[in-house]
């Protein structure tokens, strides 16, 4: 009996290995996600975004000494170059935040002196430069677009605290800055998501980092990847003023469910099972929920949670659970960061992420060696034989 043919056309290539890394992995059915080996759950506890990006760029945790210099470097580095500033001020102020910053990586790229090294320290150099950089450009790009003049960077604050200075002028407490690290760090990998395959794909043409960080951002805007925090925010905001009490919300879910419209945040394309970043995110969503005064937030999404849990599995949908951006614009918008800012953020993190996996690709660090991306397609399209269709002139055309 001949093996069922594996269908893998069409199909957003779901299932299909296309290479291999050591950066991420991911469990979809028991829900788990690693970093260089390192469980998630432990990283958002004991770890800081800048180690962890330390972690996904080096393969190794750092020693003390070694932690010393990359954050001393990294705090060197955080200077978004005059002309960027000054370009931003001619951009149109309706601007989408994560358009800008897509237009201002190669600018950043043209200001980098490693920019056409390809040694593999050069690499992490530029890594380094742009992980510090891009939260620069979009606080500068939040304040220019609203009259302000952005803010030079505070080198006494944390990566994630000096990101919360220059966007909103405020010296973030002790618990913002903290619970906003960890945001960084549950974002910065997720292994071949659109994205990072986005950059690894450019770059294996053998274009430079930013070429590569740019395709990133650009994948990351739409609604199916990095916009859906945006999405969830707008549907709780939708959600609070469309209904007079939470004991409305279970009707309020079956009734788009039924409609054929997504709830947002809800599903993923590897997870079968609740995403682990999401379980941190919902139990920070709660503390910062009573610290500013927002606990209707929370209590809304738990109650979306349960319905949509509720009448997927009622629909035979038992593997649609909440994943990442379910809770995250929630703990965004109450740290006091604009619904269109909620995606940058979000390339803030991943970055780090990104820049690990240009590095493995353009240096075979998990294959045999550098491959050009170059899938086929089958052609459906009209057909007139091997020697093609013959060209008419107008007046003989059908």
């Amino acid at each position: 009996m001949a093996d069922t043919p594996v269908r893998v056309k069409n199909t957003g290539l779901r299932g299909v290995t296309v290479a291999d890394t050591k950066i991420s992995y991911i469990d979809g059915d028991n829900g788990i996600l690693i970093y260089r080996g390192y469980r998630i759950e432990e990283l958002a506890q004991r770890s800081t975004f800048l180690e962890t990006a330390y972690l996904l760029l080096n393969g190794h945790l750092p020693k003390e000494g070694e932690f010393e210099r990359f954050e001393r470097q990294m705090v060197q580095s955080r200077d978004v170059p005059e002309f960027i500033i000054d370009n931003l001020a001619s951009l149109p102020r309706d601007a989408d935040p994560i358009d800008v910053l897509q237009a201002n990586v190669p600018m950043l790229g043209m200001a980098d002196p490693d920019l056409l090294d390809e040694s593999r320290e050069a690499n992490v150099r530029k890594a380094m430069r742009l992980i510090a950089r891009v939260p620069g450009v979009v606080a500068a790009w939040h304040r220019v677009r609203n009259g302000e003049k952005p803010l030079p960077p505070d080198n006494s604050l944390s990566h994630a605290a000096n990101f919360l200075w220059q966007l909103t002028g405020k010296k973030p407490d002790k618990e913002f800055t903290r619970d906003f690290d960890i945001c960084l760090v549950l974002h910065a990998d997720h292994t071949f998501n659109a994205s990072t395959f986005a950059c690894r794909e450019v770059v294996s043409t053998m274009a430079h980092m930013y070429a590569g960080v740019a395709a990133g951002v650009g994948a990351l805007s739409g609604p199916l990847h990095g916009g859906a925090n945006e999405r969830v925010m707008k549907m709780l905001l939708q959600l609070e003023a469309e209904i007079k009490s939470k004991d409305e919300i279970a009707q309020w879910v079956k009734d788009k469910i039924g409609r054929g419209e997504k709830i947002m945040g809800m599903g993923h394309a590897v997870y079968k099972t609740i995403d682990p970043r999401a379980k941190i995110l919902r139990e920070m969503s709660r503390r910062l929920g009573t610290k500013t005064g927002h606990e209707n937030w929370y209590e809304y999404l738990v109650a979306l949670e349960d319905a949509g849990y509720r009448e997927f599995e009622a629909r035979g949908k038992t593997s649609i659970r909440t994943n990442v951006d379910f809770y995250s614009g929630s703990v965004y918008a109450m740290m006091g960061i604009p619904i269109d800012i909620m995606t940058p953020v979000f390339a803030i993190s991943r970055v780090a992420g990104w820049c690990a996996h240009v590095i493995e690709e353009k240096f075979a660090e998990a294959q045999d060696k550098p491959a050009l991306y170059r899938p086929e397609a089958q052609y459906i399209g009209h057909y007139c034989g091997e020697i093609g269709c013959t060209y008419s002139p107008f007046p003989e055309r059908d």
